[in-house]
């Protein structure tokens, strides 16, 4: 076989789509994961460039289908040598949880579904995959969220899932780098996404836009390219790095 083997979750549209579509183009094989987008999964494994690419299916919120997932990804793909995390929950506008206008329950709920895919699904999908990686090094690459360092006064679920991301992060790329497995984090502003179409349309569109001084949201392909760079073989001395994608919209020092 030839190229790398690459498993992206949540690749059937936005950044996942970009993501693989890079990785694609560079020779690799490329395992697409969705939860519920089996046509646009399939539609995307068809259209990628090479040959051998394949779609692998899981709620990242169920740990059993998780490992089923990896498992699979690295049986029909000859081994694994990249994992990217771009799968995430970011609720709609109607989904925001500002704490005094959420009840207890819809709390509990917002935090349970968003922790179990966000940090939990990832988490999980790492343990899978390191076992596949361990004897072959590579390379992991999570996607985090500008929210990890700004906040997410409307969304705190969120926030703080990728804030853990965050850390998740940097904690393996000590503990797996002895392995020859590298570990690195991109985190994103607004990306003009299916996931962000409802807030960039809404009236604080323009808003959200002149948040960076270039009045515009990243384009997924830009998110894309800084992903496959992390997972090139050129980037192991940036394991354990957060890079931020925000176009100069949060600085942080």
């Amino acid at each position: 076989m030839t190229g790398r083997a690459v498993l992206v979750t949540g690749a059937s549209r936005g950044i996942g789509r970009a993501v693989a579509m890079a990785f694609a183009e560079s020779g690799d094989r490329v395992a697409v994961h969705h939860r519920d987008s089996a046509p646009l999964a399939g539609q995307l494994a068809t259209a990628l460039p090479g040959e051998g690419h394949i779609v692998v299916q899981a709620d990242l919120a169920d740990p059993a289908a998780v490992q089923a997932m990896v498992d699979d990804a690295a049986a029909r793909l000859g081994g694994l040598d990249v994992l990217v995390n771009n799968a995430g929950t970011f609720g709609p506008l109607d989904d925001a949880h500002p704490v005094f206008d959420t009840s207890y329950e819809q709390w509990q709920q917002q935090w349970r579904r968003t922790i179990d895919v966000n940090l939990f699904g990832v988490a999980n999908t790492i343990w899978c995959a390191a076992r596949h990686l361990r004897d072959r090094g590579g390379r992991i690459v999570n996607v985090s969220s500008r929210g990890a360092f700004r906040g997410e006064p409307s969304q705190p679920a969120y926030g703080a899932s990728k804030a853990g991301l965050n850390s998740l992060g940097q904690s393996l790329a000590v503990a797996l780098a002895p392995y020859g497995i590298a570990v690195a984090t991109v985190a994103p502003g607004f990306v003009e996404t299916d996931m962000t179409n409802e807030h960039l349309k809404a009236a604080r569109g323009d808003a959200i836009r002149a948040q960076s001084p270039f009045n515009r949201v990243a384009r997924p392909e830009e998110i894309a390219a800084a992903v496959h760079w992390l997972a090139s073989p050129e980037a192991e001395w940036a394991s354990g790095t957060i890079v931020d994608l925000n176009g100069a919209s949060y600085l942080r020092t």
